[in-house]
């Protein structure tokens, strides 16, 4: 593997989607990525589906196959004391372990970070957790969807209660689970940093829910200076406007002015220039403060037009804008087609699969994606032979069980 963490190796233990997204990144990034799944059954996510991928006895799903690139499958049962044998041994030579069991469950099987630090003090440790490690709900489990509800996000998400459709709405992809495992890997590079100082490691708790109630951002900082309980907007932004979706003659598109001098251009491109020069709507806080007035006159305006006629008028006038793409469309945008951002990468049993692959650019560092989403125990043998454990002791560790 070539790339900025060639020289790491992570030993993640973790299932599902937070903390993998976290060993994704790391694999991307060129590390040594062992990821330990269960004999016979593995990651959670490989039976989340459909859709699957299925060749030669293999069914693994999508949802396994878009966090999970770049990594070795080794097979272990850590309820086995040979399973924790060879735990401790990877751990030994690891740099990084990712985690995400419940608190207190790595500690049963000798696999917690006081135990493992006195065998490797350069280990960095990080435990994703629902709760985290502290605090009356550590105990408890927690998914993605019942973060986005208890955090606030689906409080701010989706249309008003008066208009139709209204109400709460999720996310359209696990956000918190990602956002997790991405405060996750800034937490463990940072770590690694700090190592290359003082030589130690250090233990990393990271938790779904202070992780969601930190990307409230702005609408958390909204409450805490006016003590207001933001609300829903759908899709109209709650301190900045003209940003919203508005209906041409054929579609919709979304708008997004985001200072005055682009409302200057938006008003010129739509052959409204004096609208820029009104009271109300000539800064931003005007425009905020008579919304309705605002957005009526530009919904007259827009839908006399096709959309692609708006686009390519803003466009001219540099007033962000965009069309509103389903998947099909975003990935046949020619800007993602440049940039490389699909990829087919080599299966062991499928040929090749397709991936979104990372977003990170380097100029001295090419990250190279060469290895797919690995099959079940596809690694096992090898991870055991850097151990020193032959294939016959494999073979009797396999009767046993253990891997």
């Amino acid at each position: 593997m070539s790339g900025p963490l060639s020289h790491i190796r992570v030993l993640d233990l973790s299932r599902v989607m937070a903390a993998p997204w976290a060993g994704q990144i790391f694999a991307d990034l060129g590390a040594d990525v062992i990821k330990i799944e269960r004999p016979g059954a593995g990651d959670d996510t490989r039976s989340w589906g459909p859709p699957f991928i299925e060749a030669e006895g293999m069914r693994d799903a999508g949802y396994f196959l878009c966090v999970n690139r770049g990594k070795r499958s080794v097979t272990v049962d850590m309820t086995k004391p040979e399973g924790q044998e060879i735990l401790r041994s990877l751990a030994a030579r690891s740099d990084i372990i990712l985690e995400n069991f419940k608190v207190g469950t790595l500690r049963r099987f000798g696999l917690d970070y006081p135990t493992l630090k006195l065998l490797n003090p350069g280990l960095i440790y990080a435990s994703v957790t629902g709760f985290g490690q502290t605090g009356p709900r550590r105990d408890q489990a927690a998914y993605d969807f019942m973060i986005q509800a208890m955090g606030g996000l689906m409080s701010i998400t989706g249309e008003r209660d008066d208009v139709p459709g209204g109400g709460p709405q999720k996310v359209g992809v696990p956000i918190v689970d990602l956002m997790t495992g991405m405060y996750a890997a800034v937490a463990v590079l940072a770590a690694l940093a700090n190592r290359e100082k003082t030589g130690l490691g250090d233990y990393i708790d990271i938790a779904m829910l202070d992780v969601q109630a930190a990307f409230l951002a702005n609408r958390a900082m909204n409450y805490l200076i006016t003590g207001k309980t933001p609300e829903r907007n759908g899709n109209s932004h709650p301190n900045i406007q003209p940003q919203d979706v508005y209906a041409c003659r054929d579609r919709k598109i979304a708008l997004a002015v985001g200072n005055d001098g682009q409302f200057a251009k938006f008003c010129e491109a739509i052959g409204a220039a004096a609208l820029a020069q009104e009271d109300r709507f000539a800064t931003n806080a005007a425009r905020v403060a008579n919304l309705p007035d605002l957005s009526r006159i530009i919904a007259d305006c827009l839908v006399r037009q096709d959309a692609a006629v708006w686009i390519a008028r803003f466009d001219a006038a540099g007033v962000p804008c965009a069309p509103i793409n389903d998947v099909a469309a975003l990935l046949d945008d020619p800007q993602i087609i440049e940039r490389r951002m699909v990829r087919h990468l080599p299966h062991p049993t499928a040929g090749t699969v397709p991936q979104i692959v990372s977003p990170m650019r380097f100029e001295r560092e090419v990250l190279s994606f060469d290895r797919g989403p690995p099959v079940l125990g596809e690694h096992t043998a090898a991870v055991l032979a850097e151990l020193g454990i032959d294939d016959a002791a494999c073979d009797a560790l396999a009767r046993r069980g253990a891997v």
